[in-house]
């Protein structure tokens, strides 16, 4: 497999050096927020619609009253942020996209590029889709202590040439109709963060643009693939590479009908279906679909992070289990339609596809994962598989960075991998 990196015809000495393998303590992060709240730095972008000049952690995030529509992509306002992995400099910013009503919103993130001049053509971007972190506005991980921790691979595509562009999905940092498991909202989130990052970098990036994902975002960033060449055709999508994606949604809830992790991912996926979807349809309420222990524990689990408030969640969670659902949501209406609506595969992606599983993932299941990749390879899709023994679903995203990276090169140079799909249809 060729492994020359994503450069154009002039060296960028930023791209030659070893991956720094970095990783800040707690503690170190902690004094960086305190440092960036008391001294109020960043440097904005300005826009015509915003003339702030300093924003500040605190109201970064509020979005304009009187915000007028503008194109996907399109910045709001920025500004720099500490703490950036060596040899990068990296923004926090707000930017336009559109919703699954076609409504314009703002939506925040963080965008992350090597520092120093860019090759000549321009650096590709990669747009990641974060997984699960919660569905509430202090969730998104773009405000967390350390903004760069969940982005998995960061280091490793920064250190190769890439550009990373990181949304929070609408609703999450910024305020916005909410999106978790709603696909086409999320993956244009996905493409307008690709769009946002070439607005702020003009001619330092190029029209490459690749998508990567995990678990929700797995599912975001294939929702974006399917509809990159119609929401965004002057986008040259390259490739998407998901880990344990959250591709079968009623599979999904169907495999943790009994458990805590089951309450929690319906807890956030309903509550924001019927945000989404109850103003035109009056079906959608959710003393239809859920117990009345279950009705209860929705809107007390929804305000709630995952990683921050884990212990809340169980404890909240717990009187819920095996007493959840009244019907099954795969097979009553109008539920099971909006399921299969923000299941993806339901349009063809055209590009090369990367999908990795780690073996012993309780979450995503690997059967599951293998029954999707199935589906992909019986619509043509071009299928590189790959799985990894021993590993849970928290871990695969981290593993599969050495290959994503390799993969990547291949894309790049114009010689992907070769597609499993062959191998994989004859082994189900």
């Amino acid at each position: 497999m060729n492994r020359a990196p994503p450069a154009s015809d002039d060296a960028d000495p930023t791209t030659s050096a070893r991956p720094s393998r970095r990783r800040h303590g707690p503690w170190i992060f902690a004094a960086a927020f305190v440092l960036a709240v008391l001294a109020a730095t960043g440097v904005v972008r300005q826009c015509s619609e915003d003339v702030v000049e300093h924003a500040t952690i605190g109201h970064f995030y509020e979005v304009p009253k009187r915000l007028r529509s503008r194109p996907p992509g399109t910045l709001v306002r920025s500004e720099r942020l500490l703490g950036a992995p060596d040899g990068s400099v990296a923004w926090r910013v707000l930017y336009h996209s559109r919703d699954l009503q076609d409504r314009d919103i703002v939506v925040s993130g963080l965008i992350v590029a090597p520092d120093g001049p860019a090759p000549r053509g321009g650096r590709p971007i990669v747009s990641w889709a974060h997984p699960t972190t919660g569905a509430a506005q202090r969730c998104a991980p773009s405000a967390g202590l350390d903004p760069f921790a969940l982005v998995a691979g960061l280091h490793e595509l920064v250190h190769a040439g890439y550009v990373v562009a990181a949304t929070d999905y609408s609703g999450m940092g910024a305020a916005g109709p909410p999106s978790y498991l709603i696909g086409t909202t999320e993956g244009r989130n996905v493409l307008d963060a690709a769009r946002a990052a070439r607005h702020l970098l003009g001619a330092g990036t190029s029209h490459d643009v690749l998508l990567w994902g995990h678990s929700q975002g797995g599912q975001a960033a294939l929702f974006a693939g399917q509809q990159a060449s119609r929401y965004a055709p002057g986008m040259h999508l390259r490739g998407v590479a998901v880990a344990a994606p959250a591709a079968e949604l009623g599979r999904l809830l169907a495999d943790h009908r009994d458990d805590a992790s089951g309450v929690t991912i319906g807890s956030y996926a309903f509550d924001a279906i019927r945000k989404v979807y109850g103003p035109s349809d009056p079906r959608v309420r959710l003393d239809q679909l859920l117990t009345p222990v279950g009705t209860s524990v929705v809107p007390q689990i929804a305000p709630r992070c995952l990683l921050t408030d884990t212990a809340a969640l169980h404890r909240i969670a717990r009187p819920a289990v095996g007493h959840f659902y009244a019907v099954d949501p795969s097979t009553t209406e109008p539920w099971a339609t909006i399921l299969e609506q923000n299941t993806p595969g339901g349009e063809p992606i055209s590009v090369p596809l990367l999908v990795t599983q780690g073996e012993a993932d309780r979450l995503v299941l690997p059967a599951t994962t293998a029954e999707f990749v199935t589906r992909l390879c019986r619509a043509g899709e071009h299928v590189t598989f790959h799985r990894y023994a021993h590993i849970d679903h928290g871990l695969v995203g981290e593993r599969t960075v050495p290959l994503l990276i390799d993969w990547l090169a291949d894309l790049h140079a114009g010689t992907p991998m070769a597609s499993t799909c062959s191998k994989t249809e004859a082994s189900q």
